[in-house]
Formats: structure tokens, C-alpha cells, sequence
């Protein structure tokens, strides 16, 4: 999955790291000093690295700033048994990703080079605006549309800017890969690149995963915790799904945005802080802030600059284009030829609605080429994934009725007290325990087989309570 460098003077921890890490799919390489990693990564760069502080030669500082030198974007965690509230603070204000101390909690320790690996993913991986991309390259965003081309120069055009941007568009459109190609065109290209999803994480753990908190601010706060804000200290900071954040939370982003400073949790001093903030939802704001659920000055305040994604429905003319790309690039993937489309299997694809817009056609189009037989993709072959146009998708479903009988039990129990969001709720937890009971507890494997992140997947098992009887990891 990742190369994961670690460099520790003592050999029986870096052996126990290597285990650890390599048991989760990473391959690592160890070094003894930071001259020893230094060697390494020059031979080939790493995705991330973890360093002690202490070192016989240069120190964890010494050698993280020459890491820096050679890769600014890639992730640092340090860690170090002897720590103190300066080192930590001296390691954030560095730009390492993170500051650990020995010993640490195995969990909490895989959840952070988690969400190492894809903050390093996100800096370093291009997204390509181009009408022709190769595909063999990262990430793309494909539309020769006139109003796929207007969003291009919109991102051209606000990326050298310190602008706040708001991203809108439907699930499925592509605002993350906006907001990264803001920040990779941007002036802080070089300097962090912090994502924080406002759903995936608990609201109670959100104000402290954005701000921080100091030492005894709440039960288990042991020591002072750097928030995600002030770690992307003179870099961007893009908060997804904003339109979905608690109005408590909304208060302290106002005035991170209007008096460029925050306060961690439990303290007392105000930190000033040089971010820049993007932020995306699928959300009616304008509907939000007519609710009260939606402070108004906020959405002022983000929508200095708004860049709206269009539905795919609204582009048709760009399935076809998006189609040959994906298909290509799955075919390089699962290692066979492009086996094409006949042409009522394109009919089909520029028909049909697409209420998971371009997630969706990729999807589609991947399980497409995984079951093609040799020739070209048939329109039985794409009916079989998407059904028939403007209809739900095909597959194995849940008897309807059965189900409906079991929503109207729950709207009559709950009419009015969040009945949505309770049924949601009760669907999303019973589909993460049978997926992890399906790769026997191993919330890696889990997260791959519902299509999120890890870090989305322990987050939503600590929201829903979940208890799993198979050995977690």
C-alpha cells in the first residue's frame, strides 16, 4: 500500500514498527540515525516517516528539517518518549504531520499514519485539468463541456489568490479533487494541506480535531493536543461537507476566518494562525441559513468565491469523453485491452441519470470492464449495474415491501424527532458490522470493501457505538 520509512536507534522498535505496519499491507525501510534515513530517501522517496526525536548524530529536528528540504509535502510524524509542551509545539510549527509520545495506543497510532498516508495523497498527487489526460497519471478532472471548461479557468483564476472558496456541487462531482487542484495550483503549494471531513468525525471530537486542546481540558486529556488548523499553519485548510458542521463548531470557524487566530479546547490564549480555507458541501445553504442551521455571517464569509460543479446529467455531452477515459484506465488497471462499448451501450450511458454523477460512472464502468468476456461492453452488460435509465440500480435489494413496512413502524415510533437520520443511522451500523464481520474484524479490508477511508470507517463505528466481537485491527 505505502513505503513507510522509520528511522529509530533502537533496533527491537523498529523491528516491532515494521511488524506492525507491514501486517496493515505497508512496506517499510529502516534506518538506525537520520543520516542512515537520509540515504534512504534519497535512494527513493518514501510516502511518509516516522523519526524519533532522539538521535545519536542529528536529532529528529535536524533531520525532519532536511527531510523537508528534499520533500516538503511528504508527512512527518515524530515521536519520542521524552516529551515535553515545547517540543510539541516546536515539532508543529516545523510542519511535521504529527507528535507522539511513547509509549501509544496501537490504534491510535495505525488511525494517525492513516490519515498521514492521505494528507501526504492529497499534497503530492496532481489532479489533472486537462482535455486529454494520460491515464496513466493520477487523478483527473475530464470535461470538454462549456461549463466544465468555465470551472477550469474559475480554478486558474482563484488559485494564486488568498481567497476563501466554497465548492458546490452534488455528491459525486468531484469538490475534493476541486479543492486540491486550488491548492496544488496555489501559492502554499509546498506547505501542508489539511482535510478535515465534518461528517466522518463525531461532533464531539471535531472542535478538538480542529483547534486542539490543552492538558486537563476534558477526562484523558493527558497532554496539550496541536489541532489540525494549527498545524497547516501557512498552508490550506479544506473543510468538507461544511454545510453538515455543528453551529457551535461554525462560531470558532467565523472567527478563524475573520481574526486569523484560534483557541484550543481548555485554554485560554489566543493562537494566530496563517490559513487559507476552502470548503465544499452538497447542501441548500441558502436553505440552511433560512432554518437557523446555518450561521449567515459564515456563509458570507466562505462564499468570497463560489465554484459550483454541475451534475453530470447537465454535461451529457461529457459521458462519452469520461467514458473512453475510464474505461482505459480500468483496463490498465485489471491488466486486459480496452474491450470498448458498442453503441447502444453508449445510448444507454448518455440516457441515464446519474444520481452518483461521475463516482458513479467510474464505478460503473470498472465492474463493467471486471466482467467483460473479451469483446466489446454491451447494453445488457451496463442494464445489469445501473438498470434501466432514470430507475434505481439493479442488484441484489432487500424485499421492498418488507423494508417499507419496517420505515413506516419507525416514521410512526419517530414522527418528527429525526425519523430520517434514525433510520439512516440504523442502515449505515448494520451495513459497517457486516462488512467487518465479512473481513473478520480487520477494519482495513472493511473500509476497502464500503469504498471510504479507514479513518471514515472508525469514526462512523465510534459514532453508531459500535461493539464488534472479531479481533478489530
Amino acid at each position: 500500500m505505502a513505503d513507510i520509512l522509520i528511522i529509530d536507534d533502537d533496533p527491537r522498535l523498529r523491528q516491532s514498527f515494521a511488524k506492525l505496519l507491514t501486517s496493515e499491507g505497508h512496506t517499510t525501510r529502516q534506518a538506525p540515525s537520520g543520516e542512515a534515513g537520509l540515504e534512504l530517501m534519497h535512494e527513493k522517496l518514501p510516502d511518509m516517516a516516522v523519526i524519533d526525536l532522539r538521535l545519536p548524530g542529528m536529532n529528529g529536528f535536524e533531520t525532519f528539517k532536511a527531510m523537508r528540504d528534499i520533500e516538503p509535502r511528504m508527512p512527518v510524524v515524530i515521536m519520542t518518549a521524552y516529551g515535553t509542551t515545547e517540543t510539541a509545539i516546536e515539532a508543529t510549527k516545523l510542519g511535521a504531520y504529527d507528535y507522539v509520545l511513547k509509549p501509544f495506543d496501537i490504534p491510535v497510532f495505525l488511525k494517525l499514519v492513516d490519515n498521514a498516508l492521505q494528507a501526504g495523497k492529497f499534497m503530492r498527487s496532481r489532479v489533472d485539468m486537462s482535455s486529454e489526460p494520460d491515464t496513466t497519471r493520477g487523478e483527473v478532472l475530464l470535461g470538454r463541456s462549456q461549463c466544465m471548461q468555465e470551472l477550469f479557468k474559475a480554478v486558474g483564476r482563484v488559485a494564486p489568490t488568498d481567497a476563501t472558496v466554497l465548492i458546490r456541487g452534488e455528491s459525486g462531482t468531484g469538490k475534493e479533487l476541486v479543492a486540491r487542484a486550488v491548492y496544488q495550483h496555489s501559492l502554499r503549494s509546498h506547505k501542508p494541506f489539511m482535510v478535515i471531513n465534518c461528517v466522518a468525525i463525531p461532533e464531539t471530537l471535531l472542535e478538538s480535531e480542529l483547534f486542539g486542546y490543552e492538558k486537563g481540558a476534558f477526562t484523558g486529556a493527558t497532554n496539550r493536543r496541536i489541532g489540525k488548523v494549527e498545524q497547516a499553519n501557512h498552508g490550506t485548510v479544506f473543510l468538507d461537507e461544511i454545510g453538515d458542521m455543528p453551529l457551535t463548531i461554525q462560531a470558532k470557524i467565523l472567527r478563524l476566518l475573520q481574526e486569523k487566530q484560534v483557541e484550543r479546547l481548555g485554554g485560554r490564549d489566543t493562537i494566530p494562525v496563517d490559513v487559507r480555507i476552502l470548503a465544499a458541501t452538497n447542501r441548500d445553504l441558502e436553505a440552511a441559513v433560512q432554518d437557523g442551521r446555518f450561521r449567515e455571517d459564515l456563509y458570507y464569509r466562505l462564499k468570497v468565491v463560489s465554484l459550483h460543479i454541475p451534475p453530470l446529467r447537465e454535461r451529457g455531452e461529457d459521458i462519452a469523453h469520461l467514458s473512453n477515459f475510464f474505461l482505459a484506465r480500468h483496463s490498465r488497471d485489471v491488466g486486459i485491452d480496452n474491450p470498448g462499448l458498442t453503441t447502444e451501450a453508449k445510448d444507454i450511458l448518455r440516457a441515464y441519470h446519474w444520481p452518483g454523477n461521475v463516482r458513479e460512472l467510474a464505478n460503473t464502468l470498472h465492474k463493467a470492464v471486471i466482467f467483460s468476456r473479451g469483446g466489446p461492453i454491451q447494453a445488457q452488460d451496463v442494464s445489469s449495474i445501473i438498470g434501466q435509465p432514470g430507475k434505481q440500480q439493479s442488484g441484489c435489494v432487500p424485499d421492498n415491501e418488507a423494508l417499507e413496512h419496517w420505515i413506516q413502524n419507525t416514521l410512526n415510533r419517530n414522527s418528527g424527532e429525526n425519523a430520517l437520520e434514525s433510520i439512516t443511522d440504523h442502515v449505515a451500523a448494520l451495513t459497517i458490522k457486516t462488512a467487518l464481520a465479512a473481513t473478520g474484524g480487520n477494519r482495513t479490508r472493511a473500509a476497502k470493501l464500503l469504498g471510504i477511508s479507514r479513518p471514515t470507517l472508525v469514526a462512523k463505528i465510534d459514532k453508531y457505538g459500535l461493539r464488534i466481537d472479531a479481533k478489530i485491527s
